[in-house]
């Protein structure tokens, strides 16, 4: 059953004016609300991210993960504060840690659409990145049910169309989990938290994004231990690249009846 509209989080309107056949009108318009979030950890500021103010605790548990390095086991506690400005995340972990890219800080604030907006060096961006887990073989058929359930499951997008999603699927293609932001990278940093708050075990299913797969989505996904990658949209050639060399399977352009496999195709059986 779908959530009203009025209930939504990260929702807003704004009056706007409707042109149709050339008659005007006015009326109210859902729109997506986009705001900064500071982060900090340990006290120390890290860096300024836009994004939608919903499941703000799952985004700054992926983030720990896959930006700073901060394993769930070492983080404590994921506080928001609601400020005049906008929103401020704070990381505490169990030991005074200094999390990866630490010494050189972000300068500029992070982009809803860029996973990378602030970093000073090349070597902080392409990363060397673990073997992913062996996983589960998927059936192509489960691509498509996760397809149609990830559809079904993004109230924010419905109201407004423009959101990203990123979703978490068994094996047979059942849903788990969905997140959604109006940054691709903050969806997947927001499900890869609550998979992690979850308990999930990320060997056990895949990851279904609505996007490009861009290197970015692929460095989060291995971060966090997924094996299957699966994009409605297109991968980039480094994203191709580096999928390949962490063993993860990635799938683009996931459609009824089709997807276009990229790397280590074994695990989708039908390939």
């Amino acid at each position: 059953m779908s959530m009203p509209a009025d209930r939504i989080e990260g929702l807003a309107r704004r009056e706007v004016v409707d042109v149709t056949d050339g008659v005007s009108t006015m009326r109210e318009d859902r729109l997506a609300e986009e705001v900064p979030l500071a982060i900090h950890c340990n006290g120390e500021p890290l860096a300024v991210m836009m994004v939608s103010p919903c499941d703000l605790e799952d985004f700054g548990q992926g983030f720990a993960l896959t930006e700073l390095g901060i394993a769930a086991d070492e983080l404590v506690a994921v506080e928001t504060q609601s400020l005049l400005e906008g929103i401020r995340l704070d990381l505490r972990t169990r030991h005074s840690v200094a999390p990866r890219g630490a010494q050189q800080q972000r300068w500029l604030p992070g982009r809803s659409g860029c996973g990378i907006c602030g970093q000073r060096h090349l070597e902080d961006v392409v990363r060397t990145l673990e073997n992913v887990p062996r996983g589960r073989v998927v059936d192509p058929s489960a691509l498509q049910v996760a397809l149609v359930g990830i559809e079904q499951r993004q109230p924010l997008n419905a109201a407004t169309g423009a959101i990203h999603a990123a979703a978490w699927a068994q094996a047979d293609g059942t849903f788990v989990l969905v997140r959604e932001d109006v940054g691709r990278h903050n969806a997947l940093d927001k499900l890869i938290g609550a998979m992690q708050r979850c308990g999930i075990d990320a060997g056990s299913g895949f990851a279904l994004v609505t996007s490009r797969a861009s290197y970015e989505m692929v460095a989060k996904a291995a971060m966090a231990g997924i094996p299957l990658l699966a994009a409605m949209s297109a991968p980039t050639a480094l994203a191709v690249d580096l999928a390949n060399g962490c063993g993860m399977t990635l799938a683009g352009f996931v459609r009824t009846q089709r997807q276009v496999v990229y790397s280590h195709a074994w695990r989708l059986a039908a390939s």
